[in-house]
């Protein structure tokens, strides 16, 4: 799967398989069962996480959720998501959050400081430095993206493998 060429941070996908879902769903039982070095599976109904383990996992190692769907009888729809570790994905939220917050205060203080026809400078400085940092997080989300590239191709083969045993 090529990622560099999307603008999306989260790459999902789909695919038909002919088989049941009761079928595929034992499948990945039957893999979550066995004693796995480097992956390992969590399965809930429908849906399925598949985490990298081990010494191999790093803070940019991605996981890969999901989630079975049932068109016709003897079809499955599989909705899949590659998604970062959530304790990152998480820490990302946070500093977006705080950037959102820091800006709009700023933007009540320019406001204020408009009206009363003091200097602007600061506000706009700092209004800008919110923007560029709004920015950089996106690109450094595109880097680590960038750099879990090798393990979403192996949790992407893992879950090839599973559906062909």
């Amino acid at each position: 799967m090529e990622v560099d060429n999307e603008v999306r941070l989260l790459l999902r996908f789909h695919k038909n398989v002919p088989q049941k879902t009761s079928v595929l769903l034992s499948k990945f039982i039957a893999f979550s069962k066995t004693k796995q070095e480097h992956y390992y599976a969590k399965i809930s109904g429908n849906h399925i996480w598949l985490h990298i383990i081990g010494p191999e996992k790093k803070y940019f190692s991605p996981h890969l959720h999901l989630e079975l769907e049932t068109p016709s009888e003897n079809e499955t729809h599989i909705r899949g998501l590659f998604g970062p570790d959530q304790t990152l994905w998480t820490f990302f939220m946070f500093l977006h959050f705080i950037i959102a917050g820091i800006f709009l205060v700023f933007c009540g203080i320019l406001y204020s400081n408009y009206v009363l026809k003091n200097a602007l400078t600061l506000d706009f400085t700092l209004l800008g430095l919110m923007v560029i940092a709004w920015f950089s997080l996106y690109f450094i989300a595109r880097q680590i993206r960038h750099s879990g590239n090798d393990q979403m191709n192996a949790l992407e083969k893992v879950f090839l493998e599973i559906l062909e045993s």
